[in-house]
């Protein structure tokens, strides 16, 4: 009989090689990286874009084709950010690294009310400031932490408060056309990357910004799925199977 200890190490390969079939899958289906890409892989420190680094070098390692990592960090100059955390885990394991630091916390505070939700001016000052790092590193791609939970909330944060029916893409052209966003994660589950950061042990950094406000509409959306996952097992795999088509 196993061991408690063969047990969880076959779990954890069998989640690590579940999460990069379903990478190289999406990166296949969507045509996200190219021979000769430079890729920049936006790590905010949580374990979407731990993972998404992890997974992404080693596809590299045995890839077919030829491509570039550079690990980008925006400091936005949060109270308390631990900054030497990420420069000293992106060191020890050898990859390519830029720490953008901008003060976008201040600017948010002192333009959202208290109580009001700061995702919507936070996540356009920090893709302002991503799609300009892009440009100065020749990244020809930028890669984003989102899996597959993000894409179906997002689908319906969309329908119930935005009045259309639209979702996350896996693969993005900017409005101006000048830069290619990817999300290798989006075939995977939530649940699988929560598994697989506690295997790797990253080293997380909390948002205390957007992360800390509980009663987002995302939060409640993010509730109902799991709620709906728990009652009818399926029918979150059968939303995401019609969002792809």
């Amino acid at each position: 009989m196993p061991s408690a200890t063969q047990k969880t190490t076959y779990n954890n390969n069998k989640i690590a090689k579940r999460l990069q079939r379903l990478t190289g899958e999406a990166i296949s289906d969507y045509d996200m990286i190219r021979d000769g890409d430079k890729i920049m892989v936006c790590l905010s420190g949580g374990k979407d874009s731990y993972t998404m680094l992890d997974i992404l070098l080693a596809l590299q390692s045995r890839a077919p084709i030829s491509f570039e990592l550079i690990a980008v960090n925006l400091d936005q100059k949060h109270p308390g950010f631990p900054e030497e955390v990420l420069p000293e885990y992106l060191r020890s394991i050898g990859v390519n690294f830029r720490i953008v630091k901008q003060d976008t916390y201040s600017i948010v505070k002192n333009v959202i009310p208290e109580g009001k939700t700061m995702c919507g001016l936070c996540s356009r000052l920090r893709r302002g400031i991503l799609y300009r790092t892009a440009s100065e590193l020749g990244a020809t791609k930028i890669a984003l932490g989102h899996h597959r939970e993000d894409i179906i909330e997002t689908f319906f944060l969309n329908m119930f408060h935005g009045g259309r029916l639209k979702a996350m893409p896996p693969k993005l052209l900017s409005d101006d056309g000048r830069h290619t966003v990817i999300r290798p994660l989006a075939y995977c589950k939530e649940k699988d990357i929560e598994g697989y950061a506690d295997m790797k042990d990253f080293p997380i950094i909390p948002c205390d910004l957007c992360g800390s406000q509980e009663n987002l509409q995302r939060q409640v959306t993010k509730a109902m799925l799991r709620e709906w996952d728990k009652k009818f097992p399926g029918r979150v795999d059968t939303i995401f199977s019609s969002l792809k088509k």
